[in-house]
C-alpha cells in the first residue's frame, strides 16, 4: 500500500487535470454525475417487444418482421411531457439523460432529411427535439443513442431479405461506403439541430472497425469537442460501459473491463477486488442497467427491482469510480410507468441525505471489505454500511491515512472511533438509521 501521504497527492493531482483540455474537462464532467437516465423508446413500445431484437433473433416475441415495421405507422405519442421526464429525472438524482435517437432497426426518432422511416413521416412530431429543448430549458445535460447497425439501409444489408439471415452488415458489398455516408449525414444532423450534446452513446452488433471510428471520432470531435464517446464504435472513447452488471473490483487500462465481461468472469475477480488503483490507471466507465428485465415498455416484464437494490446498485457502481444509467422503457404514448416512477423518486429521497457520499465522488480507498463499500472525495472517505453490525462496531481495514474525524452523515452527529495502524473501529448505534444504506462521513488527516 503506497504512504497516505502519496494517495492524498495522487487526488490532488487527478483533480487538478480538470483544466487541462477538452477531454479532460469532459471526463471531469462525467466523473461527477454518477447517476443518468437512459431511455428506450419506439414503435416497438405499441407492442411489448425489445427494441429491434424481434426482427434480428426472432424467438419468443410473437410478431413477424412486416408486423414490426408496420409499427411505425400508428406511433404517434399523445401523451408525451418531455418536462415531466425531465423533471422526474431531477426528482431521482439523476444529471444527465440518454434518449434513442435511432436503434438497430432504423427507425429514426427525429426529423431526419435521409429517410422516410421516422417519426414526422406519418405526422408526428420530432421527438428528440422536443426533449432537448425541455432538457435545455431545465439545464439538464442531454445526450443521444444513436445505433450504427440499420436494419432499414439498404447499403447497411441487402434488404430484400430477412433481417435475421444479415442483421450485422454486410461491409464486403459495394454499397457499403454509401451507407457510412449515410451515417454521417445523420450524425451531422444530431450535432447541428439539437444544442450542445452530453453523449453520443453508440451501440453495435460487433466487427465495430466495420465503421470507420476513426471518421466519427474526429466528425464528433471537430464539431462537439464537450461531446463525450463511448467505447462502441470501434474505439476506446472516453468510457467503457459494461451492460447489465456492475464489475467485481475497479476498472482501469490494464484491466479492461469489457461488454460483456459477465460470461468473460470479469464481475468477480478476487485478485482484484481488494485492489485500489493508482489515478492513472483508472480507466472511466458507466454502467447500463434497467429496471426490470427490458430496455423497452413491455407490460408484461414485471420483475421490478426494488428501490433497495437500486440504491444500492447505485452504491457499489459509485464505489468503484463508475456511473450508473438507469434505464426506462416509457409506454406507446410516451408515459413512463408508475412503477418506475416510484422507484426512481426512492432512490431520489436516498441521495438528498446522501448525494455528498455519490455526487463528485471516485472509487474508494478502501475495497474488498465484505458488507461495506466506500467512495472517495478529496479526504473525505465515505463509508457505505450495507450490513449493520449487531453489536455496534464497525471495523475499518486498509485505511490509508489517519483518521481526523468520523460522523453519521443523516444526523451529523460524531461518532466514537479508535484507530490503530490502518485498522478503525467505529461504535455505531445499534439500528441503522436508514434500512437501505446508511453512510458514515470519514475525514481523513
Amino acid at each position: 500500500m503506497p504512504r497516505p501521504s502519496r494517495w492524498l497527492l495522487l487526488l490532488v493531482s487527478a483533480a487538478a487535470l480538470c483544466a487541462a483540455g477538452p477531454a479532460e474537462d469532459r471526463l471531469a464532467r462525467f466523473n461527477k454525475v454518477k447517476f443518468g437516465m437512459f431511455i428506450h423508446w419506439g414503435p416497438y413500445s405499441l407492442a411489448s417487444v425489445e427494441a429491434s431484437w424481434p426482427i434480428m433473433v426472432p424467438g419468443s416475441w410473437g410478431i413477424s418482421e412486416p408486423d414490426y415495421r408496420a409499427l411505425a405507422a400508428r406511433f404517434k405519442p399523445a401523451k408525451f411531457d418531455p418536462v415531466s421526464w425531465v423533471r422526474l429525472a431531477r426528482a431521482a438524482g439523476q444529471r444527465y439523460m440518454v434518449l434513442t435517437s435511432k436503434h438497430h432497426d432504423g427507425f429514426c426518432m427525429f426529423d431526419s432529411a435521409y429517410t422516410s422511416y421516422k417519426v414526422t413521416q406519418n405526422g408526428g412530431k420530432d421527438l428528440v427535439a422536443q426533449l432537448a429543448a425541455a432538457c435545455k430549458a431545465e439545464k439538464m445535460p442531454f445526450g443521444l443513442y444513436y445505433s450504427p447497425p440499420d436494419m432499414n439501409h439498404a447499403g447497411f444489408r441487402d434488404t430484400s431479405r430477412p433481417a435475421r439471415e444479415n442483421w450485422q452488415g454486410q461491409p464486403d458489398r459495394p454499397e457499403w461506403p454509401l451507407y457510412l455516408d449515410y451515417m454521417e449525414m445523420q450524425l451531422r444532423e444530431l450535432l447541428h439541430r439539437y444544442g450542445d450534446l452530453w453523449v453520443l452513446w453508440f451501440d453495435g452488433l460487433g466487427n465495430q472497425q466495420k465503421y470507420d471510428p476513426r471518421r466519427f471520432h474526429n466528425l464528433i470531435r471537430e464539431t462537439q469537442p464537450g461531446a463525450l464517446i463511448n467505447n462502441r464504435l470501434g474505439l476506446d472513447g472516453d468510457y467503457d460501459t459494461p451492460e447489465q452488471f456492475v464489475p467485481g473490483f475497479v476498472p482501469t487500462r490494464s484491466s479492461k473491463v469489457e461488454l460483456k465481461g459477465l460470461e468473460a468472469g470479469e464481475k468477480n475477480r478476487p485478485d482484484l477486488a481488494a485492489k485500489v488503483p493508482d489515478p492513472s490507471d483508472f480507466r472511466p466507465w458507466e454502467s447500463c442497467m434497467t429496471i426490470n428485465d427490458t430496455w423497452a415498455y413491455n407490460k408484461n416484464d414485471r420483475k421490478f427491482k426494488s428501490t433497495e437494490e437500486l440504491v444500492r446498485t447505485l452504491i457499489e457502481v459509485a464505489s468503484k469510480g463508475g456511473n450508473l444509467l438507469l434505464n426506462v422503457g416509457p409506454d406507446p404514448d410516451g408515459v413512463i410507468q408508475p412503477e418506475f416512477e416510484e422507484r426512481l423518486r426512492g432512490i431520489g429521497k436516498w441521495l438528498e441525505v446522501n448525494g455528498e457520499a455519490i455526487y463528485g465522488t471516485t472509487y474508494g480507498l478502501v475495497q474488498g471489505a465484505p458488507g461495506l463499500r466506500f467512495t472517495t472525495k478529496g479526504k473525505m472517505l465515505y463509508l457505505h454500511v450495507l450490513d449493520w453490525p449487531a453489536n455496534g462496531r464497525i471495523f475499518v481495514p486498509r485505511l490509508p491515512a489517519r483518521v481526523e474525524s468520523v460522523l453519521m452523515l443523516e444526523t451529523g452527529r460524531p461518532l466514537e472511533y479508535a484507530q490503530k495502524g490502518d485498522l478503525a473501529e467505529i461504535r455505531v448505534p445499534p439500528a441503522a438509521p436508514d434500512p437501505v444504506a446508511t453512510v458514515v462521513a470519514i475525514k481523513l488527516k
